[in-house]
């Protein structure tokens, strides 16, 4: 209805007439469907946004009293914390410090007992190399004789004394190398207990240098910014007794490995002292061996060559008869042959000629005799053969022994030149630490004990 008069007031003529098209539109607009709000929704509308902004504004009111009263609490508390967290920050430098100083002091004391084990164990390298002649020659010797052959590769007294000789020289070797492979070991824990105290010398370097610059962090730098997560646990953290147990434990592991290795390089120089005394009986004693050994040899290759020239003699006489065997066989079948043409001629004798006289009876008998005579011969010739196989094989057997034995023998006579280099007087290793006061130059408060 109020649109109806709106539109009138709108759109009639100032005549007063109203034209029909109009009439039909105002007709149709009045039963289009619409929403519509009675007077009471439209004043309760109005009640209803003027409470809200009260409220809202109530609400406004106490949250600026709260954030006031936050600000002053989360401000007083800010500065609070920073205080706290810098005096800590204090404390911890002051405590990293103090653990830097003392690693530092420890790195330098391991290291001057690095070099002092250092020069112990190229001592003890030194005099073991002195050693390595005598092994060499004994080892040389063993390797000629392990060129022997067949059955002259025997444990014979040589060898035995060869073996006692080199176990004497592997006795000085293997206590002096015990004490290289010692020092090495306590090199090895030593650069390995320095490696730890450098590393954690270089960790606590670099905590103090973030720890003091977190110190001279403040609200103006220019190098602070929001963080991911910083409040997360990283990993690989520990605990602050983890911390200093740590430190404490590689201190103390050091301190541990340096009186180790003063121990070592005491018993390292008596070893040296002890080992130059202990080869000469036995190179005498294995060259007396060698002597003796080589006189048998001679001796055994000696029957050997008799036995072969021998051996060569009944050959010759065994192949003769051999050829003598093989002349009869053919002159046994030459006679074999001659019985069985005739006996075969006589089989063409016609009708009652063919008879069994005397004379088949004759060549029968002749034919069985050969051929039994020819089987004896053969068979003879057989046993003959392998006789000469056997004979044969013999010599080959005793010309190899003669192989073998003259070989043995050169390599003996290879062993005694080579030995002559051990006329020369073994070189004494003269230590630089007195074997009787072992304790000289080395820390007054380490205890050795007599190895």
């Amino acid at each position: 209805m109020f649109v109806v008069e709106a539109l009138n007031s709108r759109h009639l003529p100032t005549g007063g007439v109203t034209p029909l098209h109009l009439l039909s539109e105002m007709a149709s607009l009045s039963v289009k469907p619409g929403q519509r709000f009675t007077l009471p929704d439209w004043q309760n509308n109005s009640l209803l946004i003027s409470a809200d902004a009260e409220q809202q504004r109530y609400n406004s009111h106490h949250i600026r009293q709260e954030g006031r009263a936050l600000r002053n609490e989360t401000g007083n508390q800010a500065k609070w914390d920073e205080h706290n967290s810098r005096t800590h920050l204090k404390d911890r430098i002051a405590s990293v410090d103090r653990w830097r100083e003392a690693l530092a002091r420890c790195l330098t004391d391991i290291d001057s007992e690095i070099d002092a084990l250092t020069k112990v164990k190229e001592a003890a390298e030194n005099a073991l190399q002195a050693k390595n002649l005598w092994l060499d020659v004994a080892i040389e010797c063993l390797t000629f004789r392990e060129s022997r052959r067949d059955i002259d590769v025997v444990r014979d007294p040589v060898e035995e004394e060869l073996l006692r000789e080199v176990k004497v020289i592997e006795k000085t070797k293997k206590e002096l190398q015990q004490r290289v492979d010692d020092a090495f070991k306590q090199l090895c824990l030593l650069k390995e207990a320095r490696q730890q105290l450098s590393c954690d010398y270089r960790h606590k370097v670099e905590a103090l240098e973030l720890d003091r610059q977190c110190m001279s962090f403040n609200p103006t730098s220019g190098n602070i910014s929001f963080k991911v997560n910083p409040t997360r646990i990283p990993d690989g953290s520990t605990a602050l007794s983890e911390w200093e147990q740590n430190s404490r434990c590689n201190k103390e592991h050091a301190e541990a490995e340096m009186k180790a290795s003063v121990d070592l390089r005491g018993k390292i120089t008596l070893s040296i002292a002890q080992t130059n005394n202990e080869l000469d009986a036995q190179r005498i004693a294995t060259e007396f061996a060698l002597r003796k050994r080589m006189r048998d040899m001679e001796a055994a290759l000696n029957e050997l060559r008799w036995q072969e020239q021998n051996t060569l003699e009944e050959i010759a006489e065994m192949e003769e008869e051999i050829r003598q065997l093989e002349k009869d066989i053919q002159k046994r079948t030459l006679d074999l042959k001659v019985a069985h043409t005739r006996l075969e001629t006589r089989t063409y004798r016609p009708h009652i000629e063919l008879c069994r006289d005397q004379a088949q009876y004759g060549l029968t008998d002749e034919v069985q005799q050969l051929e039994g005579t020819i089987r004896a011969l053969q068979q003879k010739r057989t046993e003959s053969q392998d006789a000469l196989d056997a004979l044969y094989r013999q010599l080959h057997r005793i010309q190899t022994d003669i192989g073998y034995k003259t070989n043995s023998l050169q390599l003996d006579n290879k062993c005694m030149d080579t030995r002559r280099k051990l006329v020369v007087p073994v070189e004494k290793f003269d230590p630089e630490v007195d074997a009787v006061n072992r304790t000289r130059n080395l820390p007054r408060s380490s205890e050795l004990e007599l190895a």
